[in-house]
């Protein structure tokens, strides 16, 4: 009898693994971040120093410009939904490459000084996108002489 139960117990590992695998091979058929679009640059910042710029583009740009550099696992679901789904909202929230989003500039620098940006997903799978706090003052500061009056 205790035979049986263990037969059984070692019946379920493989069918959990085969479902897991199936999932997994069905979920890469959902077309959803896989697009991989940069619309056309219709704008580009007159930055304030080749700092600000250097640091935006490292730690920011992949998300907050046309000119998103999608790395491999972009296109593996699910990690390739939330990728779409960070870059989607970031361009909507504050894109440099389009006219007039550099009105939210205030914001932006206080969340990259508060260190809400980059998000804490983000450093992690690009390293060079880590900032130290005097880097978050510099281009928080970088942000607003850039983008600050003139809009």
């Amino acid at each position: 009898m205790s035979r049986r139960r263990g037969t059984a117990r070692r019946g379920w590992g493989p069918r959990i693994l085969g479902g897991l695998v199936a999932a997994f091979i069905l979920i890469q058929l959902v077309p959803y971040g896989r697009a991989h679009t940069n619309p056309p640059v219709m704008a580009s910042p007159q930055w304030a120093d080749a700092t600000t710029e250097a640091l935006f583009v490292r730690a920011c740009a992949d998300c907050h410009s046309n000119r998103t550099v999608w790395p491999w696992y972009s296109n593996v679901a699910p990690v390739s939904w939330l990728v779409q789904r960070h870059v989607d909202e970031g361009r909507s929230k504050f894109n440099i490459h389009v006219p007039g989003f550099g009105r939210d500039a205030d914001e932006a620098a206080q969340q990259v000084r508060s260190g809400k940006m980059p998000e804490s997903t983000y450093p992690p799978l690009h390293p060079t996108a880590r900032l130290n706090s005097a880097e978050r003052a510099q281009l928080a500061q970088g942000l607003a002489a850039t983008f600050g009056d003139d809009e």
